[in-house]
């Protein structure tokens, strides 16, 4: 088959890959519908190469249709349609039956002292063959897919419930939005934008903070307040919340901020490094671009919370601990427990006056073969690209 595979820093190609096949009673085989690139996804093209070897399939949000499956999947079989979360977890677990998914204890890779294995991330996630693919070997597959049952609603309809719309929508359950409260959301790729989404949607006050223009429109176009990004944008949330701030605070951004020069240096020069001095360098003094965190610390009202979607990996990040506790916030973190929240929002999806404006996220659909090019136009943001999905 042909897959996407990472072969070094901003370096990947589609090559030809051994099919995946049945390994234990519990997997199944989907052949990939669609597949999209996460911004997550950009941290494997830009930082994590000293966790990645070359040819290792990259993607974890796909959706596609079931070609085989183990004999102990007894809720699908051939031809069913499914959506695949990005975390791979039993569902029968402490952790899982806690809804803590992404710390599922049976997939959870301790030898690095990681959560639960993650498709097409990393050796510290399980080193897992991603979806960025024709085919998809899908473990745990009598708990993880997610079946659904509408065969004419396009792939778009539902392919975000494999990792964004589950983020976002866990992010804004963290952000502990106060009747009455407003919520910030800084940075309105497509995690921030559906956030904004739901924050509106249940009834929140929501102001999105953005530094792209075809961002700021986008959200705007769905009833969000927006500021553009800038060495004032606290001040001016303050200014427009009765001078308290946004009493909830979603960072949507993560580790590569920009407005973090120094950081970003220490980061390139890790990317020098062999990778063997680098995986030690990041795992113990690694470094994050905070300019969004901290300017979200600054903004967030007294009592606040900060919800974190935006992924980090630093060890030695500076944080201003005086503030945190002075200003008695609260932050609440981690990757996205796919399962816990699929109850909620599949009625959403397949609604079809779109509440949460599903139908207008993509503005980039490209075939398989086109990745590279189109992982670099994500980067890079040209073109007003905010999701890319790929056609297998």
């Amino acid at each position: 088959m042909k897959a996407l595979t990472w072969q070094g820093k901003r370096k990947l190609s589609v090559e030809e890959v051994p099919d995946p096949v049945l390994q234990e009673p519990t997997d199944a085989i989907i052949r990939v519908t669609s597949t999209a690139i996460c911004g997550s996804d950009l941290h494997l093209y830009e930082l994590f190469g000293p966790f990645l070897a070359p040819g290792d399939v990259l993607g974890h949000e796909p959706m596609g249709i079931v070609e085989e499956t183990g004999s102990a999947v007894p809720g699908l079989k051939p031809g069913d349609r499914v959506v695949v979360p990005f975390n791979i977890s039993c569902g029968r677990c402490h952790m899982c039956n806690r809804g803590l998914q992404s710390q599922c204890e049976t997939t959870q890779v301790k030898d690095k002292g990681s959560g639960a294995a993650l498709f097409g991330y990393t050796e510290l996630y399980g080193s897992v063959p991603g979806g960025q693919a024709e085919f998809l070997r899908v473990p745990h597959a009598d708990y993880g897919p997610i079946k659904i049952e509408d065969s004419q609603a396009p792939d778009e309809q539902y392919l975000f419930l494999s990792d964004i719309l589950p983020t976002a929508w866990q992010a804004v359950d963290y952000a502990q939005i106060p009747d009455g409260g407003t919520l910030a959301v800084f940075g309105l790729g497509p995690v921030g934008q559906f956030a904004a989404r739901i924050g509106r949607h249940l009834g929140h006050r929501v102001i999105g903070v953005d530094l792209v223009p075809e961002r700021l429109d986008m959200a705007r176009r769905h009833g969000i307040e927006t500021l553009a990004w800038g060495p004032t944008v606290a001040d001016e949330l303050r200014d427009a919340t009765q001078g308290r701030g946004p009493e909830s605070v979603i960072d949507a951004v993560g580790m590569e901020a920009h407005g973090a020069p120094a950081a970003a240096t220490a980061q390139f020069a890790v990317g020098l490094l062999p990778d063997a001095v680098a995986k030690k360098l990041m795992s113990t003094a690694g470094l994050d671009r905070l300019s969004v965190l901290h300017t979200a610390i600054d903004a967030v009202a007294r009592g606040g919370t900060i919800s974190l979607s935006g992924v980090y990996a630093g060890e030695a990040d500076p944080m201003p601990m005086l503030t945190l506790f002075d200003k008695q916030v609260t932050l609440r973190m981690g990757q996205c427990n796919v399962r816990r929240w699929i109850d909620d929002l599949v009625p959403l999806a397949a609604d079809s006056s779109d509440p949460l404006g599903i139908g207008d996220l993509v503005t980039h659909t490209a075939p398989l073969r086109d990745a590279p090019a189109m992982y670099e136009k994500f980067q890079k943001k040209d073109d007003g690209c905010i999701k890319v999905v790929l056609k297998p």
